[in-house]
């Protein structure tokens, strides 16, 4: 199962790589033939992009090896931290956008309005348009499929940057067609594209540093955990319930109470057959938000 998932992360991301490297010569070439500041900025973008596609493997692959002597609990973590990488370069490139906008709309503001692009730059938006959603969608749903939050994040630095591209052609577009009165629209467009990639990083980063500081599963998961094991009428009392999310994993411990006269071969096989129930329903059609190779570790106490 993990091999499958790897191939098609490796897959989608592969594919991401290409058409950023694409995108990457595309942009730099119309900005600068075009004298568009906003292809530039989004050149760069798409740049962030082909360098993210490469963390997202890399972490992956040490993400997927088992627990050993050294990691007791796998090495998910690795995609939680590919995850958090991901988000702090999608930051650090919303924020040079900013700057470099606000810059140009300051010079324009005192007399120094940008140049005028040119055509090549505002079809190079266009096409970067269509390629970068089509991208997203294609990585979002592999992202969900295998339940990769790295790959998802990596799917939302697509959308970012087709939504980057969306603001760059609306602005090349507009001093196009109304002249070098309008030139300022396209810092003015990259300006409002990256005030959203910031918007986007930021919520990629909470989630991934609360994975990484240990918070509990969402209430909804929790409370779908509580009711499996109270629907088994051999499990008296749970408490002590304690989740966390591994990378793409589900690591659960609670507390059973079973009645004293049941043996510790019985408690043991119950409780397998209970983690087996978890897995299942969390994992296939529970909440929704579990793996397949979740983990759940029982403890039960026996009455006395």
């Amino acid at each position: 199962m993990n091999d499958q998932r790897n191939k098609s992360i490796y897959r989608v991301t592969l594919w991401g790589a290409i058409v950023n490297f694409i995108l990457v010569a595309l942009k730099f070439v119309a900005g600068i033939l075009g004298h568009s500041a906003a292809m530039i900025a989004d050149a760069v973008h798409s740049l962030s992009d082909l360098l993210t596609d490469f963390i997202v493997v890399f972490f992956v692959r040490i993400s997927s090896k088992p627990a050993d002597e050294d990691h007791h609990y796998g090495h998910g973590k690795y995609e939680t931290l590919a995850t958090l990488l991901v988000g702090g370069s999608l930051l650090a490139v919303g924020i040079l956008l900013l700057k470099d906008s606000v810059e140009k709309i300051v010079d324009a503001i005192h007399g120094n309005p940008p140049i005028v692009p040119g055509a090549i730059a505002f079809g190079a938006a266009v096409a970067s348009i269509v390629l970068k959603e089509f991208i997203y969608r294609v990585t979002v749903r592999v992202g969900r499929e295998v339940k990769s939050d790295a790959v998802i994040a990596n799917a939302w630095h697509h959308r970012t940057d087709a939504l980057s591209s969306i603001g760059t052609g609306v602005g090349i577009g507009g001093a196009l067609l109304l002249g070098s009165d309008w030139a300022v629209l396209d810092p003015i467009a990259a300006s409002v594209v990256s005030i959203l990639i910031l918007f986007t990083a930021i919520k990629i980063m909470g989630g991934a540093l609360n994975e990484l500081l240990e918070k509990s599963l969402p209430k909804d998961v929790e409370a779908s955990i509580r009711r499996i094991v109270e629907e088994d009428t051999e499990f008296q009392c749970l408490h002590n319930l304690r989740t966390r999310s591994i990378g793409n994993v589900y690591s659960i411990e609670m507390h059973l109470r079973m009645d004293g006269n049941v043996s510790l071969f019985d408690a043991h096989q119950h409780s397998v057959l209970l983690e087996r129930r978890l897995r299942f329903e969390d994992g296939n059609s529970g909440a929704g938000h579990a793996s397949h190779h979740g983990q759940q570790r029982l403890t039960a106490t026996f009455l006395q």
